[in-house]
């Protein structure tokens, strides 16, 4: 939590499958002397590398720090910042909502990868993850993962923001799918320069699946252009 929470613990409430759980958490702030061993940095890209300065006297080269959010640069940045950490990435297809402060809704389930570039081996740690969530597996191409993730970010998050619609819409809107075929062609060609010849040749279909599977969703670009807070766009395209 920030600086200046006196809560000593936070009520959450996870509603899945009709089902509620509720668990109190330890709250830990930057002034708390207590090291991290483990670090979930679950925010908007942009707001990665503050996130890890306000507790990065709290992690120690033993600590293991888990990077989850959209597009890609912002590992780079924390590993410049910090080079003596233990940096993971992760990806996940599964979905939620917030119904009101510390109240979620799990309500798609998905794909969790995670994995950090060059070890093939699972790390002890992450046999916890493996018995906790569903679906949840190690990559040893995490890179692939996240790239593939980038690319459908690039091509149905601004079209979202620039016409104020749900995912759907780009699949109904004889102008949409154009703009959504142009812009398929545009990323693998960039996918296959950088070697990801399998993200590319696939994209078309991984697009029209996720357009399929997430058509009454808005994306998060588009809630952010609608609440005037700034986009993930400089971290995705």
């Amino acid at each position: 939590m920030r600086s200046g929470t006196k809560q000593k613990a936070l009520p959450v409430i996870v509603e899945r499958d009709n089902v509620r759980y509720e668990q109190q958490l330890d709250v830990v702030t930057p002034k708390d002397k207590e090291r991290i061993s483990h670090l979930l940095v679950t925010t908007k890209a942009g707001d990665v590398r503050e996130a890890v300065a306000s507790v990065a006297h709290l992690v120690t080269e033993d600590s293991m720090v888990l990077l989850m959010a959209n597009g890609m640069g912002f590992a780079e940045q924390v590993a410049g910042d910090w080079p003596h950490l233990n940096i993971y990435c992760g990806s996940t297809t599964d979905g939620a909502y917030s119904i009101e402060r510390q109240h979620i809704c799990h309500a798609g389930r998905g794909e969790t990868r995670i994995g950090r570039a060059g070890q093939n081996e699972r790390p002890p740690w992450f046999a916890h993850w493996e018995s906790a969530i569903d679906g949840c597996v190690w990559d040893e191409n995490i890179e692939t993962a996240l790239w593939s993730k980038l690319a459908v970010n690039c091509i149905i998050n601004p079209l979202t923001a620039l016409h104020g619609c749900p995912n759907g819409e780009l699949a109904k809107q004889s102008e949409l799918v154009a703009q959504v075929a142009d812009l398929c062609t545009e990323v693998a060609h960039i996918s296959r320069a950088e070697g990801f010849v399998e993200v590319a040749t696939a994209l078309p279909d991984t697009v029209a699946g996720v357009i399929a599977g997430t058509a009454d969703n808005q994306s998060s670009m588009l809630q952010d252009v609608q609440r005037g807070r700034l986009t993930e766009i400089d971290y995705i395209t």
